[in-house]
């Protein structure tokens, strides 16, 4: 219960970085979020299936890819303390094109769809959650995709050890090739050069 009690301060304190809220809309808000707890390889999102839930990560890595008969295409990894959604299958409430995954044991803490509605129209901090969760899904879209236009295969990997060097090192070897877009022979001859 403790611990509990410690990590919805610690989702409160990450939203109130930028906005500032009530007791009551934090209490409508927090009332809504679920703790779900979920295995490695745990599929959390299979593509043509639809988003019902925007999550934090209190604890875990997971995957977001397209499936492919030969080698999947891991295109994002979220870490501790980030938002995970297929958002814009949580937006328009179509089907996923690809799938979520986590790659070790994982706790959520999830909101249903319905519920962040709920939560928009009843609280005046409602919007602003929405806005936060979408602001920081859409930056590491944008960042992601800026270095693929501008990056090195080199400079991808160097960046994704820096901003998560203990994590990295849990992630399976062809899942960093495929992020950073090369073979894993490839990222094979990068680590050496750079070790």
């Amino acid at each position: 219960m403790k611990h509990e009690r410690e990590l919805m301060e610690q989702i409160r304190r990450y939203f109130e970085r930028d906005l500032k809220m009530t007791d009551q809309d934090w209490k409508a808000f927090s009332s809504r979020l679920k703790r779900d707890e979920y295995s490695k390889k745990h599929l959390l999102l299979k593509a043509g299936q639809i988003e019902k839930h925007l999550s934090f990560v209190e604890k875990g890595i997971i995957r977001f890819y397209v499936p492919k008969a030969e080698n999947d295409l891991t295109f994002t990894f979220v870490f501790d303390d980030g938002f995970v959604s297929a958002y814009d299958s949580f937006l328009t409430q179509q089907p996923s094109g690809y799938n979520i995954q986590t790659l070790e044991p994982t706790i959520l803490w999830r909101i249903s769809f319905d519920d962040l509605q709920t939560i928009y129209s009843e609280t005046e901090a409602g919007n602003m959650i929405g806005r936060k969760a979408s602001e920081d899904l859409f930056l590491k879209k944008s960042k992601r995709e800026l270095s693929l236009l501008n990056d090195t295969p080199e400079q991808r990997y160097l960046k994704l050890f820096s901003e998560q060097p203990q994590l990295i090192k849990q992630i399976p070897l062809k899942y960093i090739a495929s992020y950073i877009g090369i073979t894993p022979q490839a990222l094979s001859r990068i680590r050496k050069r750079i070790s």
